[in-house]
């Protein structure tokens, strides 16, 4: 009998980081070596600190992640719902820095 041999899955690292999240808040975060990105609504902890260490040559030290529930808008009178989003705000190493502003 053959073994089935489990197929490795690679997930591509720009799947898990979108976009960097560029506020006034995630700006004072810089002074303490963190950036904050929106990442995939499923992505783990695990996942976003390899995707970020891969995609910047950095290293990581931690990561939090922050789901934003969407808020009840209206629109000319009929309410929508925004969709929800994850943030991870990711923490360096001491003398590592992220340049959010130029592209990758």
């Amino acid at each position: 009998m053959a073994k089935k041999q489990q197929a490795e899955v690679k997930v591509n690292h720009y799947d898990v980081v979108l976009a960097p999240h560029i506020t006034e808040k995630s700006t004072m975060l810089s002074e303490h070596n963190a950036v904050v990105f929106k990442v995939a609504s499923s992505a783990s902890k695990p996942e976003i600190k390899e995707a970020i260490e891969a995609l910047f040559n950095v290293k990581v030290t931690g990561v939090n992640t922050i789901v934003t529930k969407g808020k009840s808008k209206r629109w000319k009178g009929k309410p929508y719902q925004r969709s929800d989003f994850k943030k991870a705000i990711v923490t360096l190493a001491e003398g590592q820095t992220i340049d959010v502003t130029s592209g990758i």
